[in-house]
């Protein structure tokens, strides 16, 4: 194992975990996005207002993609535990 193939295995577990978290907050930060400037141009400073809808699209987008990020996590563990001796040989 030289550390080409471990760069290769933190750089794919890197990819997929800003994957991941990129899937379930950015359509959260747009959200609030909108709300901010909602509240902005209403002046409603209620902090429930913005905290619910992001918490909802969070929730939202972890049921919608949720299979898609397990399927992905599955791959990866399964990609690593078969190329185990071909990592250590």
């Amino acid at each position: 194992m030289d550390a080409h193939s471990i760069g290769d295995i933190f750089s794919e577990a890197l990819f997929i975990v800003v994957t991941m978290v990129s899937v379930i907050i950015l359509p959260s930060l747009f959200v609030g996005l909108v709300v901010a400037t909602f509240q902005a141009a209403t002046q409603i400073n209620e902090q429930t207002l913005s905290f619910l809808p992001r918490l909802l699209v969070t929730l939202l987008m972890m049921i919608v993609a949720g299979p898609f990020l397990v399927n992905k996590m599955i791959d990866y563990a399964n990609e690593i535990f078969i190329n185990i001796p071909t990592l250590i040989g």
